[in-house]
């Protein structure tokens, strides 16, 4: 994300920070054109280590409905933002329908909701950041002005060998025994043929909401 708001600025460069649990990520992260000059730091959003008022917007990519303490989030972000300030995020909305993800969901969940409580990962996040009128709620009284909201279907439609690079992205499926995960993936991929398209390909595809909210106040 950094990188494509280096690469999209016009004039000076623009002061860029980035904030993540990882500290290899932000290594990466560093490395990417454009991000050299950025302010990277190991840290999270519910404790923000950046100044009132310290930006003019602030992007989340695929990350804001995992977190906890949602209020506290909503807090910081309008603390650190100037008046008028955009926060831009991307929110995950699940499977879009009709592919490989709902296909590999029906055949995985059983096997999450079986698994030993040491292998099972906790629910993550709020689930009222999913909709625009829990969004509203929890980010209204922080000082952000109604959200602009737009769900968009990503397409992931690729060749059946990468399908499996898709959907074992689940956090869930991790923790679970390798015994167990690769007879899902072996189950999984023994349907995908039934699916194809004309061309080989397999339909898989995610739905996201894309939301912006501007930080009220003067």
């Amino acid at each position: 994300m950094l990188e494509l708001l280096a690469g999209r600025a016009l004039g000076a460069p623009p002061a860029l920070a980035g904030l993540d649990l990882s500290a290899e990520e932000l290594a990466l992260a560093r490395r990417r054109p454009g991000v050299g000059r950025a302010v990277l730091i190991v840290g999270r959003a519910q404790q923000l280590p950046f100044p009132n008022g310290r930006f003019d917007g602030c992007v989340s990519h695929m990350a804001l409905m995992l977190m906890s303490e949602a209020e506290r989030v909503a807090a910081e972000l309008a603390r650190v933002l100037e008046p008028g300030g955009t926060l831009a995020a991307v929110l995950g909305a699940g499977a879009a329908g009709g592919g490989a993800v709902e296909r590999f969901l029906q055949l995985a969940r059983p096997l999450f909701e079986a698994a030993p409580a040491a292998q099972r990962i906790p629910p993550l996040g709020d689930r009222r950041l999913r909709t625009r009128e829990g969004f509203d709620a929890v980010f209204g009284p922080a000082g952000f002005g109604p959200a602009e909201w737009e769900t968009v279907r990503i397409d992931l439609t690729c060749p059946p060998e990468r399908v499996w690079q898709t959907v074992g992205s689940y956090y869930d499926v991790g923790p679970l025994d390798v015994a167990v995960r690769a007879d899902l993936r072996a189950r999984f991929e023994a349907e995908l043929a039934g699916m194809a398209l004309p061309d080989g390909s397999i339909p898989c595809g995610m739905n996201v909401h894309v939301v912006t909210a501007a930080r009220q106040g003067s």
